[in-house]
């Protein structure tokens, strides 16, 4: 057993401890707590002055759009943006091609640089199911159907079920559904997705959801520029009746929304939006830095933990963000988001991402029972709110990973 002592725990479940430690066996937390107890332990080491946390939790991403790093600019509004990546991505090399392969590997290297755990990554191929094995990193690697044209929903379900169980899922790096968003995929789609996740109650699902003033346009009356991409790419299905409601109304009576899915943006969600995602138990994961470049805008952060909603943290993809430091996104939701605690924000990218993506037995918080996946920040002197500090944004030079 190995003990560590540190100027500061972040339990994240409870308060910070100032001149903590914790005890440590075969990879596993023992015990915390303040200052030096009877010696009990094998080993002790003294980390200096850091604050030792959880590892991140990075709640959404596209791993295999890595090679698009800085290709698509900033662009004024969403569609415009997406127009963008379907022009990057028609030219794109083979899914297997050293290209995108190497770029998948770069980015699982610098997220893990920059204190990322678990990752829920969302794949169009499902290339990056093998590299995240290697890697260090526990994940759930979401299956992402697109189809707004979809006569046998059903057939597409099944066959990308069977795709993911030839990949061979392990506890580590799991497996699930992702339907892409509510202007790219058939209602039919929708429930066929809903109904295979469901044969497991716990498998989390994900769906980008009112992301953009385009989508709510398109979802409330059928018009406007997600309409004309349908048209443009021959996707446009003319049986679709308009709900004629917000997005999230729309998923809500199609019996999508539920305690395991994650709700992705959320930037166009307003007050009776957030009010039925809090009754179902859904989880929306914020990208605020990605909604800036893409042109959807800036999510109402403090709305959503006004609303009582679970709030996960996510990067996004290197198409739309500068890097995956998920405390570069905690220093992004603090600037929009003033009035949110600190330890809320924290709790958000560690406790709650987790539980979110079904890793809170092992992840999130400082507690006996759970790995030891656990971060050493530094922390310069004159520091005393030690939680303000953790999302004023940190680098990745300012943090290592304890060993264990």
């Amino acid at each position: 057993m190995t003990r560590y002592h540190a100027s500061w725990i972040v339990p994240i479940n409870e308060p910070p401890i100032r001149d903590g430690w914790i005890a440590v066996d075969r990879g596993r937390i023992v015990a915390r707590g303040r200052r030096t107890p009877a010696s009990d332990v094998t080993r002790e080491v003294n980390l200096g002055r850091v604050a030792i946390m959880p590892g991140l939790v990075n709640a959404h991403t596209h791993l295999e759009l890595s090679y698009l790093r800085d290709l698509i600019p900033p662009a004024e509004s969403f569609m415009a943006w997406i127009r963008g990546v379907i022009v990057a991505r028609q030219r794109r090399p083979d899914r297997q091609s050293p290209e995108i392969l190497d770029a998948v590997d770069r980015a699982i290297a610098d997220a893990s640089a920059a204190g990322t755990a678990i990752v829920g990554d969302i794949s169009n191929t499902m290339v990056t199911m093998a590299p995240l094995k290697e890697s260090g990193l526990a994940a759930v690697v979401f299956y992402e159907l697109l189809k707004f044209n979809a006569p046998d929903p059903g057939e597409i379900v099944e066959r990308a079920l069977q795709e993911i169980d030839a990949l061979q899922p392990t506890d580590r790096v799991r497996a699930s559904l992702a339907a892409h968003a509510p202007y790219s995929v058939a209602p039919l789609l929708f429930r066929a997705i809903q109904r295979a996740v469901a044969r497991e109650p716990f498998r989390p699902y994900s769906v980008h959801l009112s992301e953009s003033a385009e989508e709510v346009e398109f979802i409330r009356k059928g018009t406007g520029p997600c309409r004309a991409v349908l048209e443009d790419v021959h996707a446009w299905n003319s049986a679709w009746k308009v709900p004629g409601v917000s997005p999230v109304q729309y998923l809500d009576e199609a019996g999508f929304l539920t305690s395991n899915v994650l709700a992705v943006h959320g930037v166009q969600m307003d007050a009776a939006d957030l009010a039925r995602l809090a009754a179902r138990g859904a989880t929306i994961v914020t990208c605020p830095r990605s909604n800036r470049h893409t042109g959807a805008g800036v999510p109402p952060i403090e709305a959503f933990y006004k609303a009582g909603v679970r709030v996960a943290v996510g990067t996004d993809s290197l198409a739309s963000a500068p890097d995956l430091n998920v405390f570069a996104e905690l220093a992004a939701m603090r600037a929009v988001a003033p009035s949110v605690a600190a330890a809320a924000l924290l709790a958000s990218a560690t406790r709650d991402g987790a539980a979110a993506l079904g890793f809170d037995a092992d992840y999130g918080t400082i507690e006996a029972g759970k790995r030891a996946r656990l971060l050493a920040i530094d922390v310069p002197q004159g520091i005393d709110d030690v939680e303000e500090y953790l999302v004023s944004g940190i680098e990745p030079r300012q943090i290592r990973w304890m060993e264990s």
